[in-house]
């Protein structure tokens, strides 16, 4: 695997585990395990039966869970702690046939692309979650499901399309989180009795 496409993949899986963390795992796993994907060898863990069993529990629980008004956001808030250091990780492995220091860097970078996108999806959801009826939100989660099968697919045939791209999206990312925030600090000022109530995002 060449440089580009290293750091194709290890962007891709950062990237993709802030929104869809299991499915990235299943995906890649079965990718590596079938031979249309050639992993590094800290990744060859993602072939292993049992990590690919318990991916696609998990990717089933997450199906579910992601298409539920304000659960989604709950099971957001506990992946937290899961999503960003397994989105670190797997970028880490991603760099595998590269220098300890490169791995590192990755690490750290793919940390930081994990936290954005799982930190706009997240609040994107929340504030999804003020309108009472499910269907703009099984309309997100839909999306969301083809926008980590589309971005993965993306890093993978085409790395340097997809690279451009992830530059592009973390602008995106880095302009849209502060409203996102804002937002959330009405909303909780309003449950609370406190202040106007919240606009949506489009008038932030």
């Amino acid at each position: 695997m060449d440089s580009l496409s290293q750091l194709a993949l290890a962007g891709g899986l950062a990237w993709a585990s802030g929104i869809r963390l299991y499915v990235t795992i299943l995906v890649v796993g079965l990718l590596g395990r079938y031979g249309y994907l050639h992993l590094p060898e800290p990744l060859l863990v993602l072939q292993h039966t049992w990590v690919l069993a318990a991916a696609g529990i998990m990717t089933v629980g997450e199906f579910l869970a992601d298409k539920i008004p304000a659960f989604d956001s709950f099971w957001d808030a506990l992946h937290t702690f899961i999503r960003i250091p397994a989105g670190a990780f797997l970028a880490w492995g991603a760099m595998g046939d590269a220098t300890p220091a490169a791995q590192m860097a990755a690490a750290i970078v793919g940390g930081l692309i994990t936290s954005g996108t799982h930190l706009a999806k997240s609040g994107g959801r929340a504030a999804i979650n003020t309108s009472p009826e499910p269907f703009t939100n099984w309309t997100a989660s839909a999306s969301e499901d083809g926008l980590v099968l589309g971005g993965l697919w993306l890093a993978i045939a085409h790395p340097f399309a997809f690279l451009v791209a992830l530059v592009l999206f973390l602008g995106v990312v880095a302009w849209l989180l502060p409203k996102l925030f804002r937002f959330a600090a009405r909303m909780l000022r309003r449950l609370r009795g406190r202040g106007p109530p919240a606009l949506p995002i489009a008038q932030r």
